[in-house]
């Protein structure tokens, strides 16, 4: 099933996309180094695989960028 979702500001669609951590799988980022509000909720990384995403939600992803 394709859905469409607000990610990072921009409408994007998805197919095949269930949960949060489906959809980093698609993006191939690693949960480790993220962290990902849903409608305006930050999702505790061990909730990824439980949060289930619907048409119109919307997320923010943010990368953790290790420097100096």
């Amino acid at each position: 099933m394709t859905i469409e979702i607000v990610l990072n500001g921009k409408r994007v669609e998805v197919d095949g996309v269930r949960t949060v951590g489906d959809l980093l799988r698609l993006r191939n980022l690693n949960p480790r180094l993220v962290a990902v509000e849903h409608n305006g909720e930050i999702v505790p990384r061990d909730q990824y695989d439980q949060r289930e995403l619907a048409p119109g939600d919307r997320l923010e992803i943010v990368h953790f960028v290790g420097g100096g």
